[in-house]
């Protein structure tokens, strides 16, 4: 699996990484859990994304860090805190220390930011973004981070403004049909040069990549075409891990004229798809 430099993250992650869906997304499911996580290791994946909303995705892993300390010292390890205040996140942090059975992260993200009156309640005296920058100076975690998927311009806002080190956001061809993420966030991600993790990747696309004979490696090859730092993928068994590593190893850039194509698929239910934002 190559790697590639995660800029003002100072560490080297894989071309893909682990999304939080999929089967880490349940509660009670160890065995299938552990064994997707132990297979994306095998296949050189080093980018692991959880949150505490993510049901047991926190706890699964923990289960292996905790039995293989040298192995946690060798992933890049995120998770999120959707506490709006200060004490919240602070409290969150710990709890997710004691799930993942680590001292610290990697990575640690805002998570997703939606509206006016979350950002003015993130970013007030004692709101949650005075936690994440206080956890990253005492070196609990080494970067933060803010995601969203619902508002493309709070986003870019919360982005431009706030002292974080990485944006988690969709990229997919939904996107390329629509305004925001893609012409918005990312052009304001880039300009700040932080890292830019894409989400949503394959969106609601099992919809119609049966009809039009679109593989999810296609769609992830779309993603990294915006030369994005990597694009997140949840798996539910080994074999999605592999599909996903195996793009990761054999990159094959698309063309303008086959990212073209792609987004004119989609257009018609772009709209449909991007339920994700909220729109109807």
């Amino acid at each position: 699996m190559k790697t590639t430099n995660f800029n003002t993250l100072k560490g080297n992650v894989s071309v893909v990484g682990m999304g939080g869906e999929g089967i880490l997304r349940t509660y009670g499911k160890d065995n299938e859990a552990q064994a997707v996580i132990k297979e994306a290791l095998a296949q050189g994946i080093t980018y692991f994304d959880s949150a505490k909303a993510y049901s047991d995705s926190e706890r699964y892993y923990g289960k292996i860090w905790g039995k293989n300390p040298d192995l946690r010292q060798n992933v890049f390890q995120t998770s999120k805190s959707a506490a709006r205040d200060k004490k919240g996140a602070l409290v969150d942090l710990q709890n997710s220390f004691q799930r993942l059975q680590t001292s610290y992260l990697d990575l640690w993200q805002i998570h997703d930011i939606r509206t006016d009156d979350d950002f003015r309640a993130i970013a007030r005296p004692g709101g949650a973004l005075e936690a994440f920058v206080e956890a990253r100076e005492q070196g609990l975690v080494k970067a933060i981070g803010v995601t969203g998927h619902h508002d493309p311009y709070i986003l870019t806002r919360a982005l431009k403004e706030w002292p974080v080190d990485a944006v988690l956001m969709p990229v997919n061809p939904v996107e390329g049909n629509m305004e925001g993420f893609l012409t918005d966030t990312l052009p304001a991600a880039q300009q700040k040069s932080v890292a830019i993790i894409g989400m949503k990747v394959l969106g609601a696309s099992h919809y119609i990549l049966p009809k039009f004979d679109i593989s999810p490696e296609l769609l992830i090859r779309y993603a990294l075409s915006f030369d994005i730092t990597l694009p997140i993928i949840g798996c539910s068994t080994p074999a999605e891990v592999r599909t996903l590593a195996s793009v990761g190893t054999n990159l094959k850039p698309l063309s303008d004229g086959e990212k073209k194509n792609i987004e004119a698929i989609f257009k018609p239910y772009a709209h449909r798809l991007a339920f994700y934002r909220g729109v109807r």
